[in-house]
């Protein structure tokens, strides 16, 4: 016997199987619950094409399970030098999730990082 509705007067009260019950409770809250992580790529300007599609890859994954992407380029030594190269890369990745994403956040400079964040769509 579950108590369904303790509020109610008089309560109300089932014969059902408990387990069956807080199981089919737990799935109703569960969907009403959205499913948001942040995930990070991240690049260098001087990153390899295969591996960056390699990237772009992962961070499609990442979209199709309802994630956000924060797509990074980061800078080490004399690479600040040629901050378009940085550029070039990052549109180039954003170019490629524009299909399952949408850009949240346009590439702002940070220091020696460059930050774009994607989210699904």
């Amino acid at each position: 016997m579950v108590e369904v509705a303790p509020n109610e007067r008089p309560p109300v009260c089932r014969i059902m199987d408990y387990g069956k019950y807080k199981y089919e409770k737990k799935k109703k809250a569960s969907r009403n619950t959205s499913h948001t992580k942040t995930k990070e790529v991240r690049l260098r300007p001087k990153t390899g094409e295969h591996d960056i599609q390699f990237k772009v890859n992962q961070a499609k994954k990442f979209l199709k399970h309802k994630d956000k992407v924060q797509v990074s380029v980061l800078f080490r030594g004399r690479e600040m030098a040629h901050i378009e190269e940085g550029r070039r890369v990052m549109n180039d990745v954003l170019e490629e999730l524009e299909e399952l994403g949408k850009v949240e956040q346009s590439p702002q400079q940070h220091g020696r990082r460059m930050i774009a964040m994607v989210v699904p769509r």
